[in-house]
């Protein structure tokens, strides 16, 4: 009986173990870049790929290789405006089919690379159209520069290349810049609103500084609402809990470096101080440098200095009646990683092998 007892105890042992690791598994199918669920896609008809890369599109936004982060951070966008939302989903679209038919790498374009930008582009024309919503004409200026994404990419691409560095959101900023420019506050069928620094000052809110940390995540798509800053921290969780913590820290860095540089309180509220230094912190924090405590103090780093670039750079575009965009991210972030380091705990990852952080930690061991 003492015998029987013991051999039960390891059989339960066991299973409890077996069901562990299938949870586990389980758990790893949706998690991270979600590799499994990307390989049976490939084998999939066109349409089922195209739906995988507009999720992935949208996701590498905030550089998540996964189609659900992909479909969280949408039902965000829809909350924030159904009609940005289509607006971003047709940039995505566009841009994607152009880097098909432009026979662009296609892992490349299986991973949503050729997306991300067609998704900005899409989403920033809605947002700073003074036609305000449902304004049909848009679409088609809209499918034009998402479509030009993939080749300003990838003619950027053949020159930053040589140094192994992306193109981040380059493409997004001169094809929506140029747009700006193009048309102006005047233009009788596609104006934009009319951009103006905001100088006046409120009292400090304590709740509403909180709040801004969240938003700062949402500004990286022109959203200002809670919940769908919400949905997109969740997205950022799903993939890589690494990542969600950098992208709450670069905007809470922002948010500092807005109040320490006295910016009026509602642009601190609305957390327009935080969605570049968001993107920076997370680009160094673990994406293209393998995580250690060096690279995480190295992030925060970006996210300060990319924040007081934030301001300088505002300054000058608005001389000019353009927003800043995400110049200063893609400023700030290429200086740090050509930053030159002879300690090997700051190792720069090699373009090719860049995944999640996580992934890239065990990669870089």
């Amino acid at each position: 009986s003492e015998m029987k007892r013991t051999q039960m105890y390891f059989i339960k042992c066991f299973s409890s173990r077996t069901s562990k690791s299938t949870h586990f598994q389980a758990v790893g199918l949706f998690t991270g870049d979600m590799r499994q669920f990307g390989e049976w896609v490939k084998r999939q008809v066109f349409i089922i790929q195209l739906l995988d890369c507009v999720l992935r599109g949208v996701a590498q936004v905030m550089f998540v290789n996964n189609p659900l982060s992909g479909l969280l951070v949408v039902i965000g966008l829809f909350v924030q405006n159904p009609w940005w939302a289509l607006n971003g989903l047709l940039g995505t679209a566009g841009s994607t089919v152009s880097a098909v038919l432009l026979r662009l790498n296609r892992e490349a374009v299986l991973a949503g690379l050729h997306g991300y930008n067609g998704a900005l582009v899409g989403l920033l024309m809605a947002v700073f159209s003074a036609k305000g919503t449902w304004y049909g004409w848009l679409l088609a200026p809209n499918l034009f520069m998402s479509m030009l994404c993939p080749i300003v990419s990838s003619a950027l691409s053949s020159v930053v290349s040589r140094w192994d560095l992306p193109v981040f959101t380059l493409p997004f900023n001169i094809l929506v810049c140029s747009h700006i420019a193009a048309t102006g506050s005047t233009h009788p069928y596609f104006p934009v609103l009319h951009l103006h620094q905001n100088n006046s000052f409120e009292n400090l809110s304590l709740p509403q500084l909180f709040l801004s940390v969240p938003v700062g995540v949402g500004q990286v798509f022109g959203c200002d609402s809670p919940w769908t800053a919400g949905l997109i921290l969740l997205a950022l969780l799903l993939c890589s809990p690494t990542i969600c913590f950098h992208a709450i820290l670069g905007s809470a860095a922002g948010m500092c470096v807005g109040l320490v540089l006295a910016a009026p309180h509602m642009d601190v509220y609305s957390g327009m101080w935080g969605y570049n230094s968001v993107l920076s912190c997370i680009a160094v924090g673990g994406v293209f440098y393998a995580l250690t405590w060096q690279t995480h103090v190295l992030a925060l780093i970006c996210a300060f200095f990319c924040a007081y670039m934030t301001s300088a750079i505002s300054k000058l575009m608005s001389v000019l009646a353009l927003p800043a965009c995400t110049w200063p991210f893609c400023l700030s972030t290429l200086i740090f990683l050509l930053l030159s380091s002879e300690n090997p705990a700051m190792c720069r990852l090699p373009l090719s092998s860049v995944s999640y952080p996580e992934e890239n930690r065990v990669q870089s061991k």
